[in-house]
């Protein structure tokens, strides 16, 4: 299934006929395919994390992330039960599909916990980018370990496809974000990340660029490119949050 909205207008096309957001549903690995070479000014991504939390590998996504507190009934979602070297390999190679379709100086951020920090390095890695840092991630909202250090952050690592592009003029961005997940009604997705975050993350890209997520879940990256006048293109497994994020961009939904 393909869900697209109108082309955006010529200053942010750049020269070619991609709109200015389009959501295809279904597996990264697949879709990855029909993304154009070279056309991708930045990668960023919220992989599921398939951390061993609450339950092990198998345990479901809500089982693992979501507390048993919680007032909501969010829908679950695919591909978070791999163990660790499948989990590694499967990610390597939809890097590597990434690192095709984009760009020279491209930036790929993706999130990890610190369960997952290091294998998700060696992934980045395997997949043809070259690591540049650690950004980490500041939750207010966190989770207390008794005798130990609260699970006070996440991590988001930053990649390139190459030198990194040159912004003129030159940008700085903070190594270091703070930001709370979404609450109540206001939150579409388990692991939804904040819109406020994925502002800082999409400056990376130059104004009017397109920006991919293969992991675009509820469409927070999608929000924020939007509306900082980048142009956006997701890839969704779960055709629920595949919908969930059309509605939420304003796209029209096409069937195959």
């Amino acid at each position: 299934m393909r869900l697209a909205v109108e082309p955006a207008s010529p200053a942010h096309n750049r020269g070619n006929r991609m709109s200015a957001c389009t959501i295809h549903q279904g597996d990264a690995l697949t879709v990855l395919k029909s993304i154009p070479t070279g056309t991708v000014d930045a990668v960023i991504c919220d992989p599921p994390y398939n951390s061993s939390a609450g339950g092990g590998f198998k345990a479901p996504a809500r089982d693992k992330y979501v507390s048993g507190d919680a007032q909501h009934g969010l829908a679950d979602f695919a591909g978070d039960q791999r163990d660790q070297r499948g989990f590694t390999a499967w990610l390597a190679m939809v890097y590597a599909d990434c690192l095709r379709a984009a760009r020279p100086g491209a930036s790929l951020l993706a999130f990890t916990d610190w369960r997952q920090l290091p294998v998700s390095s060696d992934a980045i890695q395997a997949g043809g980018w070259i690591w540049r840092g650690i950004i980490p991630w500041n939750k207010p909202v966190n989770r207390p370990k008794r005798d130990g250090f609260r699970a006070s952050c996440e991590y988001i690592l930053w990649a390139t496809h190459g030198e990194p592009y040159r912004h003129s003029p030159s940008i700085y961005l903070p190594g270091l974000l703070t930001g709370s997940q979404p609450h109540g009604n206001k939150r579409r997705h388990i692991t939804e990340k904040p819109v406020n975050i994925m502002a800082e993350l999409v400056k990376i890209a130059p104004e009017g660029g397109m920006i991919l997520d293969p992991f675009c879940g509820s469409g927070s990256t999608g929000e924020a490119a939007l509306a900082a006048g980048r142009r956006f293109t997701g890839i969704e497994i779960s055709r629920h949050y595949a919908g969930v994020a059309a509605e939420r961009l304003g796209t029209q939904t096409h069937q195959p």
